[in-house]
């Protein structure tokens, strides 16, 4: 067993035909381009010249996976994955801007492009196929609870047959057998437009058939997220799932619940993101995958039983969205979570409207209700919880059309999710259409056609009667003044004079003071995971403050921004699979984050605050003139 362990770690064919027959290796069948009619214009340029730097070292390289399988078929894939046998380190030495990412499956991403236009291309080096009950370690728990036991292990599954490592090199034929689907395990090579095929993928996909590599029990053992896979390729592709690779799928569809939490959002994200949500729903509903599955799913199917206005809502924004994918456009997981969830927050607030509280705080206070009561299924995802409050906090400044409102909302980053958010609103009847139409409108006018629309809405809104006030707030009692003769609260003519005014720290510059320490220890290399458990729940316990603080306000002051900068990046830092890079980005945004914390502002004199210049204007001043800051206990 040593033996053969030390072959296929030096990419060695079995020494014996037992051996050679145990495993599934196919055999290696080249198709040309008059055979496979692959269009070159469909494939990335930045993944062919990540192939062609790697064959120009000496080293294999394709263009593997979905991407071949997509452009068998004549699309254009959302993602290009490369393999080959240089190993990450090996890989990394031939691009300036490469990392090693992950732990249980290690990659390189090879980064391209600047700002916006970033992008990168994931490298795979070759896999060695492993009999999992003579060549792999066994370990209890999970990666997770078994952390230390994986320690310096390539290899590893739990007792369910997952595999918790996978870091073994092999040969292209031994990395072909350990794919999921014969359409998966294809290779194309754009410099001689060859692909090559050991386990009749060309077949499959010209008969639009899913097969399972190898015996299908076995497979979804090893990885639990396959069953969820092939799911989603027949809705997305329209293929037919294989007898025996569909047969197991009900009866193992348990092993999802030993998969991290973290990996089903991201295969329940696919799904909704395929192009094809709502087919892709009415699988999950076949197999009995609609529920117990994904929480948020969970919630999504509960909250539409007995609410065909809900469903309605949900399905249009699914629809937009797979009208979105179809056309190439961006979508963002935030905007379809805003939409399954807006429901709970929209009865929230207007119960507590009903119940006399202002527009804006009662939709804070429903927001932070939602989350509250779905904190599992958003708990470690800061900036996807942070999109989520900004797209339903601006719904309701969108009906303030006048001042300086209008030109600032069209600054916002989150603008339009929140029009396309209010535009699926007023499809549900939930506001008027020629509110949809004016900021359609105004979003495309030039400046005297932004004028013309302003006055129209100011004209508008007082012909309309206006909405009564809540009552105003008790003043604060006056202390009485001494009447025995003390001095009171009068100053003294010789009085020591008045202490210098005591600095200002903002309750964001607060929560960086309070965040700092412990991410710290988070993040040292020493860390254990009660460290790292305790950061991720004082993150789950502490309300960052990363929505609208009243209704002329900016989403987020520069402080707050680097505060929710720091707290996604550090949540990244400390998860399980996280990378080196991570950590050390983390580090170092981590040093910019305690700097600015101790960094304080001096109260202002004169008895009164300086008004801002920009309402919406980006700065610490903005902070301060918002009320978010609060003074330094003296």
């Amino acid at each position: 067993m040593i033996r053969k362990f030390i072959d296929r770690l030096l990419g060695k064919a079995p020494a014996d035909a037992a051996s050679t027959e145990a495993v599934p290796l196919g055999q290696r069948v080249e198709y040309g381009v008059d055979q496979h009619k692959i269009d070159p214009k469909l494939v990335d340029e930045p993944a062919v010249r990540v192939v062609r730097t790697l064959q120009d070292a000496g080293y294999e390289a394709y263009i593997v996976g979905g991407a071949v399988r997509d452009l068998l078929v004549g699309m254009r894939p959302k993602d290009f994955d490369v393999a080959t046998n240089a190993t990450p380190e090996q890989v990394k030495a031939q691009f300036r801007r490469a990392f090693i990412v992950g732990r249980r499956f290690r990659l390189v991403h090879v980064i391209h492009g600047r700002n916006r236009e970033q992008d990168q291309t994931e490298v795979s080096t070759f896999r060695a196929y492993m009999d999992n009950a003579a060549d792999t370690t066994a370990v209890k728990g999970n990666e997770k609870t078994s952390r230390s036991e994986l320690d310096g292990k390539s290899h590893a599954v739990d007792a369910s047959g997952r595999v918790l490592r996978d870091n073994v090199w092999g040969p292209q034929i031994e990395d072909a057998a350990r794919r999921d689907f014969t359409v998966n395990a294809m290779y194309y090579d754009p410099s001689t437009q060859i692909v090559v095929d050991y386990h009749g993928g060309m077949a499959d996909s010209k008969a639009k058939l899913l097969r399972m590599i190898g015996d299908p029990e076995t497979r979804y053992r090893e990885d639990p997220v396959r069953i969820i896979r092939v799911l989603r390729f027949a809705a997305k592709m329209g293929y037919k799932i294989e007898a025996k690779t569909e047969a197991p799928i009900r009866k193992m569809k348990s092993l999802l619940a030993n998969v991290p939490s973290s990996r089903l959002f991201d295969e329940m994200i696919k799904l909704l993101q395929t192009g094809h949500s709502l087919a892709s729903l009415e699988v999950l509903k076949k197999y009995g995958l609609d529920r117990k599955t994904f929480p948020i799913l969970d919630a999504h199917f509960e909250g539409i039983a007995n609410n065909p206005a809900r469903e309605a809502f949900v399905n249009r924004a699914l629809a937009d969205t797979d009208r979105r994918v179809n056309e190439g456009k961006p979508v963002a997981p935030s905007f379809l979570m805003a939409c399954v969830f807006w429901h709970e927050v929209s009865a929230r607030w207007q119960t507590l409207r009903g119940q006399g509280e202002p527009s804006m705080s009662a939709l804070q206070a429903a927001v932070d209700a939602t989350f509250d009561a779905r904190i599992g299924d958003i708990s470690g995802r800061g900036k996807l919880a942070a999109d989520m409050r900004e797209i339903w906090q601006m719904q309701p400044r969108f009906d303030k059309r006048t001042g300086s409102s209008p030109a600032a909302m069209l600054e916002q980053p989150r603008f339009r999710a929140a029009f396309d958010f209010m535009r699926l609103r007023a499809d549900a009847g939930e506001v008027d259409a020629e509110l949809v139409t004016w900021w359609e409108d105004y979003s495309l006018g030039n400046d005297e056609r932004r004028g013309e629309l302003m006055e129209t809405a100011r004209k508008l809104m007082q012909s309309r009667p206006r909405e009564p006030r809540p009552a105003p707030r008790d003043p604060r009692p006056i202390k009485a003044a001494a009447t025995d003769g003390s001095p009171g609260d009068a100053p003294s003519a010789d009085a020591a004079p008045a202490p210098a005014p005591a600095p200002r720290v903002s309750a964001a510059k607060q929560q960086m003071l309070q965040l700092a320490a412990p991410a710290r220890a988070a993040l040292a290399d020493g860390a254990t995971d009660a460290d790292r458990a305790a950061m991720r729940a004082l993150f789950d316990n502490t309300e960052l403050p990363f929505g609208v603080v009243g209704p002329d306000a900016p989403p987020l002051t520069a402080t707050q921004e680097l505060l929710r900068e720091f707290a996604d990046l550090v949540l990244v830092a400390i998860a399980d699979d996280a990378a080196e890079a991570d950590v050390a980005g983390a580090r170092s945004l981590l040093d910019k984050v305690e700097k600015k914390a101790n960094t304080t502002r001096r109260r202002r004199g004169g008895g009164g605050r300086r008004k801002a210049s920009s309402a919406f204007k980006d700065d610490e001043d903005d902070e301060d003139d918002r009320g978010d800051a609060e003074p330094a206990a003296d």
